[in-house]
Formats: C-alpha cells, structure tokens, sequence
C-alpha cells in the first residue's frame, strides 16, 4: 500500500485537548486496498482527537452515502452513511506484546517514540462497517425506484406454489383442550 501522509497525524507537537480532523474519501482511497463491495463512495469523516498525556481519544464520525447491490434484485442501490467509532490509542514501551494481548478491539499501541498516527486503515474499515450486512430495497414487493423488475419475475417463477393444507387427524382430538385455556 502507497504512504499516503495525508492520514497521518503528528500528533507530537499538538497540545493537550481535542483537535478536529476533516476527510472527505472517494473511491481514490480504496485504490490500495482490495476490492470493494460499493462504489460511488463519497463519504466525509471528521475525527476528533483528544490528546491526553499518555494515550489519545479518537472519535470517527462517519457519514456520506455509496451505492452497494442490492441483496434480492442485484440493482445499484443508494445508501446513507451514518456511524461514530472510538479508538484509543495508547503510548507504550512494546506495542507489538500490547497489541497482541489486547482483547479489546478499540484499543491500540503505540511505541512512546512514536510521532505520528496513521488513521487510514480505521478510515477504511470503519467505513466497511458502516455498510449494513444486509442490503436491499426497503420495499418488500420489490416496487421501489431503484428495484430490478425482471428479478423480481424471476424470483416470483422460483417461488414454491401454495398447497392446500390438509387437517392431519392426529390433532384433530386435540382442539378441544384448546378451548378449556382460554376458560
């Protein structure tokens, strides 16, 4: 992957506080990952970073919109970003151990003689996580504006036809007792 030190933050010379941090990510930004499920991508990330003595805070605010296909009609489908994520990034002697004993996910080492934080990979998998794993068309006959009709006949053909239930005479004693609950 190309260093991009547009994500990286010098965060040596800044002072105790919070500082806000603006991205706005295209499709340009996953160029150096793998393929995506989505395209399209115009999503704005503002990061605040509150920096502390011995380890910072950082809040993700993900929001924008894609376009990901649709689960059942297989069309470009909108959809609205909207997620925060928090990080905090702590200052130790071997980040490697730390890191690797670390069970929290939201937690992160770095060396103390670390002057810098690279924020694009959480740039890149926050925004994979603010994609629903779910995705279709919020209309559940398949009408909406962005829905594919021809799918929507083919799933049709592929549905199992309705058979008339027939009453299993096992049960048939049973209704009775039904009855005496609600009394």
């Amino acid at each position: 992957m190309g260093h991009r030190r547009e994500f990286e933050i010098a965060f040596v010379g800044l002072k105790p506080g919070v500082h806000e941090y603006s991205y706005e990510i295209i499709d340009k930004f996953f160029e150096p990952f793998q393929q995506q499920d989505f395209r399209n991508c115009k999503a704005d990330v503002k990061l605040h970073l509150d920096k502390k003595s011995n380890f910072m805070l950082l809040k993700f605010e993900i929001g924008g919109s894609l376009e990901v296909i649709c689960d059942r009609c297989n069309n470009f489908l909108p959809l609205q970003l909207w997620d925060e994520f928090n990080i905090t990034v702590k200052m130790v002697e071997d980040p490697e151990v730390a890191n690797e004993q670390e069970e929290d996910p939201d937690v992160y080492y770095i060396s103390r003689g670390e002057s810098h934080v690279d924020v694009a990979n959480w740039i890149y998998e926050f925004i994979n996580l603010s994609i629903p794993m779910h995705k279709s068309c919020s209309y559940e006959k398949m009408d909406g504006p962005y829905c594919n009709p021809s799918a929507m006949d083919v799933l049709k053909k592929l549905e199992p036809e309705e058979k008339e239930v027939k009453e299993n005479p096992i049960w048939k004693g049973l209704e009775k007792f039904k009855n005496l609950e609600d009394n």
